[in-house]
């Protein structure tokens, strides 16, 4: 099991998205639809509802889904042999993310808003062929392994934003991610098979290696 915190500061836009609202600005009720455009670049594709119930407190519900594909962006954290070892390597994502917002501006929606958060995220591989280079006497052995395995997570934590209609018409919003602060747990289970009798020395070499992948990552 993992345990982390992260303090991060997000000067970045989240989205440009498309909305739509029920009601007026003044009335009590508002619907936005919203997808963060920035998470194409990751494959991620998602889509977030928020409703407004009061002037001053909304309630935004996000959903998110990674494809199959290729891990994004592996070479920044794996040498090209390592990364060449995982080349068949896949992994597909699901989150759900549930926020409630309490603006301290305009409200309805706009303004600076305060927000504590929770997400449910799950992340699962394909079946992959792993080969590992052990050394004994000077000599260096390629064994051939199968991997596979799946790992999901549960974290919270305090976002500090401000959200902008960019159109007169209100039908597109900008979400701007100003800080937060964020923690969570997570376990999974990921399995290495192989043909070959690995011996005790083996396992220890082979558990090392991946110890350190898991910190990279």
């Amino acid at each position: 099991m993992k345990k982390y915190f992260l303090l991060f500061p997000c000067f970045m836009f989240s989205g440009i998205s498309a909305q739509e609202i029920s009601a007026p600005e003044t009335s009590d009720k508002m619907n936005i639809i919203k997808t963060n455009v920035t998470a194409y670049a990751f494959r991620n594709i998602n889509l977030s509802y928020e409703r407004a119930f009061t002037q001053w407190f909304s309630v935004n519900m996000g959903f998110g889904t990674m494809p199959e594909g290729k891990v994004p962006f592996i070479n920044s954290f794996l040498n090209d042999k390592d990364e060449k070892r995982l080349q068949n390597l896949e992994v597909k994502s699901f989150n759900f993310t549930i926020e409630p917002r309490f603006y301290l501006g305009a409200g309805y929606g706009k303004g600076f808003y305060i927000a504590p958060y929770y997400r449910y995220s799950k992340v699962t591989s394909n079946t992959f062929d792993f080969y590992y280079d052990y050394n004994f006497n000077g000599i260096t052995y390629e064994i051939p392994l199968k991997g596979n395995g799946s790992a999901h997570g549960n974290s919270g934590g305090l976002m500090i934003g401000a959200q902008f209609f960019l159109t007169r018409s209100r039908n597109l919003v900008l979400d701007l991610w100003i800080a937060g602060a964020h923690y969570g747990k997570g376990q999974g289970d990921f399995i290495l098979t192989s043909d070959v009798v690995l011996t005790p020395d083996m396992q220890a070499r082979l558990k090392k290696k991946l110890k350190i992948w898991i910190f990279l990552m």
